[in-house]
């Protein structure tokens, strides 16, 4: 097939209609305002041809050093013309010099390979409708206080190595926060906001896979008879929690690294849950 010589241009609000079609059309769930989230705080990359986008790419920068790499969509009929690679090309020039992560489909793997991911791991998405009576919530665990943002954002650094201020900021405006607080203040905290067919839990940081549960569990428990969805790299672990809760194991990706250069995650604390596989 002839190699498409669509040239990537800046992907914009006007685009957004387009752009929630596309990712119906590779089945992801995200809905416009899915897309106007992510838009927000990312840099765009559009391909289009006779005025119907047929490509997307997202590069949303965390600081100086760290961006993630996301929705990188080609149209079924524009495959195999080498968009997707351009659309990746213009996605990482704009990310310069930071490391950039993404979550890989199977499909994307090999491109992402060609231009020097690595995999560090994996990702399992759970997800399902909460029974209509779930455990109670455990006492340690509240609503956060506005005052304690800064706190929560100094965990989550700590947890994955990136300067993530602004994305916790617009987490917290469009959802929910739960804090475990312990005697010196936040040991931990999970987000829940809507997103897709209902709502996702992430990210959830805390230092042991028991309070994480504990984290979620305070969730689930806000939420009964709604759809719930969890992206965890604790696949083993705490995915077995999920399961028990009525939150299959329907697929997930390959999370990948390129350029690393983010300081490491400090011990003691981890992340359970991502914001979302775009987000990390």
């Amino acid at each position: 097939m002839a190699s498409s010589t669509l040239a990537p241009t800046n992907l914009s609000p006007a685009h957004l209609d387009g752009a929630t079609a596309l990712s119906r059309e590779t089945a992801w769930p995200h809905r416009r305002e899915d897309w106007a989230f992510m838009l927000a705080l990312s840099r765009g990359f559009a391909a289009v041809e006779d005025g119907e986008l047929v490509g997307t790419a997202l590069m949303t920068p965390y600081g100086a050093d760290a961006a993630t790499i996301n929705m990188v969509i080609v149209s079924a009929r524009m495959r195999g013309r080498g968009l997707g690679r351009r659309l990746m090309d213009a996605a990482l020039d704009s990310a310069g010099a930071r490391e950039c992560r993404l979550v890989a489909t199977l499909e994307g793997l090999p491109l992402y390979e060609k231009l020097g991911f690595r995999a560090v791991g994996e990702i399992a998405q759970h997800q399902g409708v909460l029974a209509d009576r779930l455990p109670p919530a455990p006492a340690a665990v509240t609503w956060a206080n506005p005052d304690e943002i800064e706190a929560l954002i100094a965990l989550d650094r700590a947890a994955c190595g990136m300067d993530r201020t602004q994305l916790l900021h617009a987490l917290a405006a469009i959802g929910e926060v739960a804090v475990l607080r312990g005697a010196d203040g936040p040991r931990g905290f999970a987000v829940l906001r809507p997103f897709g067919r209902g709502d996702v839990a992430g990210p959830v940081v805390a230092p042991s896979r028991t309070e994480a549960e504990q984290l979620i569990a305070f969730l689930m428990a806000t939420r009964p008879g709604r759809f719930l969805r969890v992206d965890t790299p604790d696949v083993e672990g705490i995915g077995a929690f999920l399961a028990h809760h009525g939150l299959a194991r329907v697929g997930g990706g390959t999370p990948m690294i390129r350029n690393a250069r983010s300081a490491a995650p400090v011990d003691g604390v981890r992340t359970f849950a991502l914001a979302s596989q775009a987000l990390g």
